[in-house]
């Protein structure tokens, strides 16, 4: 359901909400994350023109979050490389369906929406935060990545 995109993009972010000791460049992101360097460097790009993430250049350049974890949502994040589609209008144009849609795209649009709230909810500091039983989510992710 989410592209590769924002599946690149979210795995950008939660590794930088858990490393705050400084800027970190698309190759070490990239290199953290699983995600093609090239294809990162873009997607890097659209979250710091979106306001997501900070660039600084220079010999000690790199990537931070531009707001804290605890501020910035998954559907933030979302909406700045591949945002949610909702279904507003009859995708076939059926005049028929003018008025309402018919239950094939209502039900598409009600999942929609169930999960444009479910990430307008969640914080991705809630990402990072320790699972019971665990240890903390993004050294986990650390560890998978690296």
């Amino acid at each position: 359901m989410l592209s590769q995109t924002t599946e690149y993009a979210l795995r950008a972010v939660v590794w930088l909400a858990g490393h705050t000791k400084g800027p970190l460049t698309t190759s070490e992101i990239a290199r953290a994350t699983q995600a093609p360097a090239g294809y990162l460097s873009k997607v890097m790009k659209d979250l710091a023109d979106a306001g997501i993430v900070a660039a600084q250049r220079g010999k000690n350049g790199g990537f931070t979050l531009a707001k804290p974890a605890r501020e910035l949502t998954i559907l933030e994040v979302v909406e700045a490389v591949d945002p949610i589609r909702r279904i507003h209008e009859c995708p076939l144009g059926r005049k028929a369906h003018d008025k309402a849609l018919c239950p094939l795209h209502r039900r598409l649009d009600d999942a929609l929406r169930i999960t444009e709230q479910a990430f307008r909810d969640t914080r991705i500091a809630e990402l990072c935060e320790p699972e019971i039983g665990s240890g903390d989510r993004c050294r986990t992710l650390e560890a998978s990545y690296v």
